[in-house]
């Protein structure tokens, strides 16, 4: 069924660009981060728009940045809408409760939050900032989108705007259990909120569980009707849909990509540094979630306690520059350093050094290549909400001899664990004996289970993904957003320069 000038709306608290510079020196540069990855090919030349914060404060000067995006939005192929938001409250709602409070909180690190009244109060402001954006340019065929822990207010404004468009909201990390958010002094307010939207998706069973458990807890009245991957959630006069939608990558890009002569060159360079060895690589945002420590303490132990890996092996540690100007990320960046010099200073001998530490972001060829280059990737995030490096990690590796390691505790352990070896990523020594195993696999069990990652991967990539949702929210699929007649050219030429 065709939809006409019906289109998607996402909002999410970034846009999928950055900004640097000021005045007419301001650039625009891509995204980076789970979110764009998954979307952007999603609405790309669909017609949709995608509303965000632009990631500068009106304190800075933004009289040039409509302009900017609105020239930068044809390029793109959807249109890009930012919300301006002041300096306090990038503080108070931004690095105050969300990244103070929601953050750790649905991390299970409920020790890290700092309830400050007023961060409750600019999160509510925002989120009304947002929805008024939303409603300016929404059309009542639209179909609203929002992400993530930043915008769980969203429809609730839209309503109060009197924006009747049908809305549904997903969320990318982890939801926690009932004796966590217990301790969250406005739960009832956010789960109030959440239900406001049409449809409230979760990225594995566990946190739809852990929501239903809450609301049958703390809302008068609540039922739930149904079985399956999505059910229905009755609240007074409201009735709400809930379901686990795991979030992926878009397989066959990554697959392709990996297969170019550049990213060949640029693996075979990398294996070249360490010839002869087996590469580890360990790919993540600086963030006291992913666990960086305790696999830097695993890695240790495996070679303190398996002789045989010394000199045979070698962890390659990228870390992706974030918060930096957050004392906890400052400390935590000190703590990885300090890790690495401890290991190389008592393992290191000539011609070998047990970890290399990368502090930068890498462009998606690089990427690919070091992905292409490890024969182990170590993903043991404390807590995620699903963690797309180990989907891309297995998309990239095409030849199928790669081997992945990975948290129990990442969403992405309820698909990939009959592929992945799952471990504890608090205790060491078992993260240092799957090492050990992982190095002396058998080449035809790294086949066996490389082929079936990828293959479920393959399956239930980024569009299988939005399909799922938008069947569940809307009644609708992706193919009722079709590309628009006027980017089909771009598109074609597009294709050809690729080819």
């Amino acid at each position: 069924m065709m939809l006409g000038k019906s289109s998607l709306i996402i909002a999410s608290n970034r846009l999928p660009v950055k900004l640097s510079g000021s005045g007419s020196k301001r650039r625009v540069e891509s995204g980076a981060g789970g979110l764009v990855t998954a979307l952007v090919p999603v609405l790309r030349n669909r017609g949709g728009k995608w509303v965000g914060w632009p990631g500068v404060v009106e304190e800075d000067g933004i009289s040039d940045l409509d302009p900017l995006l609105s020239g930068l939005s044809k390029d793109l192929g959807y249109d890009i809408r930012p919300v301006h938001l002041t300096e306090q409250e990038r503080r108070d709602f931004y690095f105050g409760f969300s990244n103070e409070i929601v953050w750790p909180m649905f991390h299970d690190l409920q020790t890290l939050c700092h309830f400050a009244p007023e961060y409750w109060t600019a999160y509510g402001r925002v989120n009304r900032k947002f929805a008024e954006v939303i409603g300016r340019y929404a059309s009542s065929g639209d179909y609203v989108w929002v992400h993530d822990y930043h915008l769980m207010g969203v429809r609730t404004n839209l309503k109060e705007f009197g924006v009747s468009t049908a809305a549904g909201f997903f969320l990318h990390t982890p939801f926690p259990p009932l004796d966590i958010f217990l301790k969250i002094p406005w739960r009832l307010g956010l789960l109030r909120m959440l239900l406001d939207f049409d449809l409230i998706g979760f990225q594995t069973e566990r946190d739809r569980r852990n929501f239903l458990q809450c609301l049958q807890t703390l809302v008068a009245e609540t039922t739930v009707e149904g079985a399956g991957h999505v059910v229905d959630v009755h609240a007074g006069e409201r009735r709400v849909r809930v379901g686990a939608f795991p979030i992926s990558i878009d397989f066959a890009e990554f697959d392709s990509h990996a297969a170019t002569p550049a990213v060949i060159r640029r693996a075979e360079e990398i294996r070249d540094c360490t010839p002869g060895r087996t590469l580890i690589l360990g790919v993540d945002r600086l963030d006291y979630t992913k666990g960086i420590p305790y696999r830097l303490d695993a890695f240790r132990s495996a070679l303190k306690h398996y002789p045989e890996l010394r000199e045979r092996i070698s962890l390659i540690q990228i870390v992706v520059p974030s918060r930096t100007e957050v004392p906890r990320y400052q400390e935590l960046k000190t703590e990885i350093e300090q890790l690495v010099g401890r290991i190389n200073g008592e393992f290191s001998q000539t011609g070998w050094i047990p970890v290399h530490y990368i502090f930068r972001s890498l462009n998606r060829g690089e990427l690919l290549a070091h992905y292409r280059a490890a024969d182990i990737a170590l993903v043991t995030p404390l807590k995620d909400g699903m963690n797309l490096i180990a989907k891309e990690y297995c998309a990239a590796q095409i030849e199928e001899n790669g081997t992945l390691i990975l948290s129990e505790f990442a969403g992405a352990a309820s698909q990939l664990q009959e592929g992945a070896l799952l471990v504890n990523p608090y205790h060491i020594e078992e993260v240092a004996d799957a090492i050990q195993r992982a190095f002396h696999l058998p080449a035809g069990e790294k086949g066996a289970r490389m082929r079936n990652l990828r293959a479920t991967i393959r399956e239930q990539d980024i569009f299988w993904w939005v399909d799922s949702f938008l069947k569940a929210a809307f009644h609708r699929s992706l193919n009722d957003f079709p590309v628009l007649e006027e980017y089909l050219p771009r598109l074609e030429l597009q294709e050809e320069g690729e080819a």
